[in-house]
């Protein structure tokens, strides 16, 4: 891994790491770091290098604190990290939800505070601020103006004092290398085209791609080599491939097959109906897709790919029969109809009901329905509410 050329994400990273790694030898460190972006999959390998240079397991009670500022104010948080440990002799704090010191009201109070306990800070602490509240594309050239707005805000202020890590989010070539290279390590060679249909079943999300290499090592364990076949068979068979045929008979309203195939999945998952809520998420990602392709007017393969950003898209194989299900919808209307019944559907599962079996069922029939007529005044009422 150290030879290949990576993207902004990864590097940005291996910057971070190299330097908390040199600081347990006696090199510098800053008394803060930013971890600037939204890429989940990133967050966690910097929170792990810090967590392995500084925590030791027997004193993780004592040294390790994660605040939440939606909580916790930032006085509070600095004045844990200005008193030192009688416990541990070192400290490490991460702070989430750093968005409050960004939102409407002047936060001149706060800003201050950290201004003086930076010009003074305590050598046996680290605090890691975590703003996963800006997305930083994989071509950072293409941030957008709001996010770009405020990321300047958070190098203006905490990145006076702090170390800023950008997380961009990772381009799909470099999830491909990841995915070659982990393989490697653990001493299953993963064939070209086998990394190729990981990576774009799952839109390049680094956590989902993550979790389902560990499961493919696990299936191919001795065998040296993870084929095309493995990844079909793994990754494809049951949650890929069923969910766009599920999605594609409730789209042509036919309720008989889309219930069968419902059956199918559920059927076909080894969690069973605990695996509910995973199906509910990618149904409301694919209906999600289906609304962008309404809106956009895609037509064919191309403009897919320009209107479905990066951690958003759809694997090739389904990109023709996706746009021909969302052009069965005749407006926006009838996909916000839909993603409103997967939202119910999705609190009714989160309420520990005693059949979720039955809740997916019930949601699968009504999305394969006909939406009731509505009356003029109705209509114009739920018109208004959308706008």
């Amino acid at each position: 891994m150290s030879g290949a050329r990576w993207g902004a994400g990864f590097s940005a990273v291996g910057r971070f790491v190299a330097e908390i790694e040199a600081a347990t030898k006696g090199g510098p460190l800053k008394p803060g770091y930013v971890l600037a972006g939204d890429e989940l999959f990133l967050q966690e390998r910097c929170r792990a290098a810090v967590i392995k240079a500084y925590v030791p397991p027997d004193f993780k009670d004592f040294c390790l604190s994660d605040f939440d500022l939606g909580s916790t104010p930032v006085f509070d948080i600095l004045d844990r990290a200005q008193t030192p440990s009688l416990m541990a002799p070192f400290q490490v704090i991460f702070v989430r939800n750093v968005r409050n010191l960004y939102t409407r009201g002047a936060k001149k109070d706060e800003f201050a505070a950290l201004g003086r306990y930076f010009q003074s800070p305590n050598p046996q602490a680290l605090l890691v601020f975590v703003a996963d509240f800006i997305r930083i594309p994989s071509d950072v050239r293409r941030m957008d103006m709001d996010d770009k707005s405020k990321y300047e805000r958070l190098t203006e202020t905490l990145g006076e004092h702090c170390g800023m890590v950008e997380l961009a989010r990772v381009h799909e070539d470099d999830a491909m290398r990841w995915v070659t290279a982990t393989s490697n390590e653990a001493g299953n060679r993963m064939d070209p085209d086998a990394a190729r249909e990981l990576v774009d079943a799952l839109g390049a999300d680094m956590m989902m791609i993550a979790g389902e290499l560990e499961k493919l090592l696990l299936y191919t364990l001795g065998r040296g080599r993870i084929t095309l076949g493995d990844v079909e068979t793994m990754v494809l068979g049951a949650k890929q491939r069923s969910l766009y045929e599920l999605t594609d008979a409730i789209s042509a309203r036919n309720k008989v097959k889309a219930i069968a195939l419902l059956h199918g999945l559920l059927n076909s998952s080894d969690a069973g109906e605990d695996a509910a809520i995973g199906h509910l998420y990618m149904l409301a990602r694919t209906f999600r897709q289906m609304l962008v392709i309404l809106e956009k007017n895609v037509r064919d393969q191309r403009a897919i790919w320009q209107a479905l950003w990066q951690g958003f898209r759809i694997p090739p194989f389904a990109a023709d029969d996706l746009i021909r299900q969302a052009r069965r919808y005749k407006s926006r209307r009838d996909l916000t109809r839909a993603l409103r019944l997967i939202a119910r559907a999705d609190l009714e599962l989160r309420s520990s009901p005693p059949d979720k079996r039955l809740v997916l069922e019930r949601l699968v029939y009504d999305l394969a329905s006909e939406p009731k007529p509505v009356s003029p005044w109705s209509a114009a009422q739920l018109s208004f509410s959308e706008q």
